[in-house]
């Protein structure tokens, strides 16, 4: 079994390197989303819930990111939560059942934050990605699927994404065993990313059959 931790900034097209990985090896792999181990905010008010600041490392629930990944690490099934941005709630009754796979990847963008969990990867891979792009790519994201609007996601990027990018997510790319620039539209270094992986997961193999 491969743990590859995959961070970056918001925007930086972490999204299209694991799509990469998840083509090349097909059912081989299960993805482990960050944003499904946001804390439950329904207890908050609506103003509360308006200033939440999900890029800060406070707001992931990394006792059970870490729980779970352990448990599929150990061959066993889990129940990963469900979180709404919309409602800034972890839904009460409904969960995701996830299987162990080969290659198990952890996407997020806070991932390399938690001490813990980088020590369960094999292979952590930061995505750069200049600031304009991100931006773009997270306007574009939260207005589609967020039901946001221009000046929010503009206040929102300003206030809270951009400083705790500088923070907390750019400095844990010392973090990473590969760092990709121009995120996701790097074809080459999505290459390097597929044949180091598949090389890893050999090398893998042979170890399990001794």
């Amino acid at each position: 079994m491969l743990v590859i931790g995959i961070a970056g900034g918001s925007g930086s097209g972490k999204t299209t390197v694991v799509k990469a990985i998840t083509d090349r090896l097909k059912e081989k792999v299960v993805v482990i989303p960050q944003d499904a181990y946001y804390k439950d905010s329904s207890d908050l008010t609506d103003e509360e819930k308006r200033n939440q600041n999900f890029d800060h490392p406070n707001a992931i629930d990394w006792p059970l990111l870490c729980k779970q990944l352990a448990q599929l690490k150990a061959g066993k099934t889990v129940q990963q939560p469900v979180y709404s941005y919309i409602s800034c709630s972890r839904s009460k009754t409904e969960t995701v059942t996830v299987e162990p796979a080969e290659v198990i990847i952890i996407e997020g963008i806070l991932i390399f934050n938690c001490k813990e969990l980088r020590e369960q990867m094999d292979i952590k891979i930061f995505v750069d990605a200049d600031d304009d792009d991100r931006l773009m790519r997270v306007m574009a994201r939260d207005i589609r699927e967020r039901g946001k609007n221009v000046e929010w996601v503009i206040e929102r990027y300003s206030k809270t994404v951009k400083p705790m990018y500088l923070q907390f997510i750019e400095p844990s790319k010392r973090f990473a065993d590969i760092i990709i620039p121009q995120g996701g539209h790097n074809k080459v270094g999505i290459s390097v990313i597929l044949n180091t992986v598949e090389k890893a997961l050999r090398e893998s193999k042979k170890g399990d059959a001794r």
